[in-house]
């Protein structure tokens, strides 16, 4: 974590503790989950998420020593609304307050929209073309090109110029494909036989796009025969 906010220019590092993990509390080692059960209750407070909608948790806080840190560290216990068990939250600046660093941790959910997007609207997860490492690096450089792309669409650009909050990539991308759509459709009424462009295209959609086979199904295959030998049985005994 230090190596975390050194190489970041010093900024804030937050992280999370197992419950079973270790701090040292008035010279006696015992969990995070023991010491804030029985020493440090939660109490109700209300944090902004992400700058917008306001939730109530149960937190409490303090300076302790973390014994796998080897240094004391801002180690919180927080629990959400309608939830049963905390979660530990550990940051490197003793300096901030309680309540900053948890609305700091909320931010920590925007890397999950940046994987919605990269999966289910981009392409790039079980659609993949290459895998391993290598594949998983083109395919975020490829997932970001894909953004910016998306950041010169007319109605993006109209909202960042506006100084309002961006419109998510799959709105985006469902848009652009209605458009293109809709563009065809236009298109193909201005030909003086509508119908017939209609099934030339047809055809050549059924070259393009060729209906495959599964490989899952096996009707048609010989398997050969499968079953016991009787000439084989005595080889079983014993």
């Amino acid at each position: 974590m230090d190596e975390a906010a050194k190489e970041s220019g010093g900024s804030q590092v937050i992280s999370q503790l197992r419950k079973n993990q270790n701090i040292e509390y008035r010279g006696k080692i015992r969990s995070v989950e023991s010491y804030f059960n029985s020493i440090n209750k939660g109490i109700d407070q209300i944090i902004r998420v992400r700058g917008g909608k306001e939730i109530k948790v149960t937190v409490s806080s303090a300076r302790l020593k973390v014994s796998s840190h080897s240094k004391k560290r801002f180690v919180i216990a927080l629990k959400y609304d309608g939830e049963n068990d905390y979660r530990y939250l550990v940051a490197t600046d003793l300096t901030w307050r309680t309540q900053y660093i948890i609305q700091a941790y909320t931010l920590r959910w925007l890397i999950e929209v940046f994987f919605e997007d990269w999966k289910l609207y981009e392409g790039w997860g079980r659609e993949a073309k290459q895998l391993d490492e290598e594949g998983s690096s083109r395919g975020l450089i490829l997932s970001l090109l894909f953004d910016h792309c998306l950041l010169l669409h007319p109605e993006q650009i109209a909202r960042i110029e506006s100084k309002l909050p961006e419109y998510t990539v799959g709105s985006l991308q469902r848009k652009s494909q209605m458009d293109v759509l809709l563009e065809f459709i236009t298109s193909l009424l201005k030909f003086p036989d509508p119908g017939d462009k209609l099934k030339e295209l047809g055809e050549l959609i059924k070259d393009v796009f060729q209906l495959m086979p599964s490989g899952k199904h096996m009707i048609g295959r010989d398997l050969g025969r499968l079953g016991p030998t009787a000439s084989l049985k005595y080889c079983s005994a014993g």
